[in-house]
Order: structure tokens, then sequence, then C-alpha cells
């Protein structure tokens, strides 16, 4: 079986975009993970995929790398503009949640979030 024929069978294109076939997981998925640089074998136990599936997939990202780039920054210029529209929609509402009062009795669980904070920000350095 050559491996064009390989990459049709695992790679459909759904209302999603580019999905791996019998799955949710679009190609731009394992593209994230790839332009992270995690290795082959991460992605394929991450995503359970199995050997035939990875290659087939990382076959047709490198054959179509071009086209595959251009609906990637697509994807995630859509998903920036979904962030945005989010984010300022829900301004006031988090200003509001901001500015009320804290509930009786939530001032502990409020010093060890931040005590924690702290802690992970000090593993950071």
């Amino acid at each position: 079986m050559t491996s064009e024929i390989r990459e049709q069978e695992v790679i459909i294109r759904t209302e999603r975009g580019l999905t791996i076939a019998g799955t949710r997981i679009t190609i731009y998925d394992v593209i994230n993970y790839l332009k992270a640089e995690y290795p082959r074998k991460y992605i394929r136990d991450c995503f359970n995929f199995t050997d035939e599936q990875t290659d087939a997939i990382l076959s047709y990202i490198e054959t179509h790398r071009e086209a595959v780039e251009a609906e990637y920054q697509e994807i995630l210029r859509q998903a920036e503009e979904i962030r945005q529209y989010w984010e300022e929609y829900n301004r006031e509402r988090f200003a509001r949640i901001a500015a009320a009062p804290l509930r009786p009795g939530s001032e502990a669980l409020r010093l060890k979030i931040m005590e924690r904070r702290r802690q992970r920000e000090a593993n950071k350095k």
C-alpha cells in the first residue's frame, strides 16, 4: 500500500477540517504538538495512534506542508477572534465578579490559593 493511499484512509476532511479518521482529533491538534517539538512517540501515545496512523499523519503533513500550514494559520486566526470576542463579551461580568465582596468563610481558601501561586512562581525561577 502506498503512503498516499494510507494517508487518504487516515486523513479525512470534515466540517472541523482535516481530521484523523474515526476520531475527533484534527491534524491541527497534531501540528500543535509538532510545533512544540514533542517527539513522534509522545505524539503517538498522547493521541493513542497506531504506528501506521502516526506515519500516515506525519507523512501527510510533510507532503502537503504549504496547504496544511495555511489552514493551520487560518484556524489560529479564527481561534484568536473567538477568544477576543468572548473576552470582550464577558469583560463586565468578570469585573463585577472581581469587585463583589468575598463570601463568608472563603478567606482561608483564598489565602491557600495565593500561597500556592507564590510557590509555583518561586519554583519557576
